[in-house]
């Protein structure tokens, strides 16, 4: 299955032009560079892709629950969505996309997680905020996100203009390292093979929900 529209790209898209109108052109430039840097550096490189072995992780989930990747996986395929905070507008627009295909997922056998570094009550935030019906993770210390080679610290130019957004980063994780994962998307068969792997340095870039569901048929079909 293919799909030849993408949603999801349009909202962010949206998102970014709104963004544009509204924040001085130092302050985009200066997000641009480090974003840029990233690119450069190879951030997205370094991500476990198509054919790694996934890391088996247990997280707990915004009630405190453990929830075990190896234990998911008993059931069918995962879809793992990492992204960095309930403060990026552009991760809301991903959770809330991959809600709306929350019962195609089930429909496929499949189950859905996501992953931030954000303490326990953030994730229940995120959680209550969008209605979200799988679960979101609480991966204190991006020690899941760094096994998976996500990793990054956020440029220290660009601290303050994160704080003059009002995002509060070391109280949102509850440590002042300003590590944060590259969003990223992943598909688990059952032998915890990855299927399908998006990772992308630049944050406004997303996997597209129809397209993900699209593999994970293929792999049940």
């Amino acid at each position: 299955m293919t799909t030849t529209t993408h949603p999801l790209a349009e909202q962010l898209a949206e998102t970014r032009a709104s963004f544009q109108q509204q924040v001085p052109e130092v302050v985009q430039a200066t997000m641009k560079t480090a974003t840029e840097a990233l690119e450069v550096a190879g951030l997205a490189d370094q991500a476990l892709t198509v054919g790694d072995i996934a890391p088996d992780f247990t997280l707990p989930d915004a009630t405190g629950k453990a929830v075990r990747l190896s234990d998911l996986l008993q059931q069918g395929p995962v879809v793992i969505n990492f992204y960095r905070g309930e403060w990026c507008p552009y991760c809301n627009l991903e959770l809330r996309a991959f809600q709306n295909l929350l019962p195609e997922f089930k429909q496929a056998g499949a189950t859905l997680v996501a992953i931030s570094p954000e303490l326990p009550d953030h994730s229940l935030s995120v959680t209550e905020k969008h209605n979200l019906a799988y679960s979101v993770l609480s991966d204190v210390g991006n020690q899941v996100s760094r096994q998976y080679g996500l990793v990054f610290t956020l440029d220290e130019s660009l601290r303050p203009i994160y704080k003059n957004f009002g995002i509060d980063i070391p109280a949102s994780n509850g440590d002042d390292s300003y590590e944060l994962p590259m969003p990223a998307t992943y598909v688990i068969d059952q032998a915890r093979r990855i299927r399908y792997a998006f990772a992308e340095a630049d944050y406004t870039q997303r996997a597209e929900p129809q397209d993900v569901l699209a593999v994970v048929n293929e792999l049940v079909s």
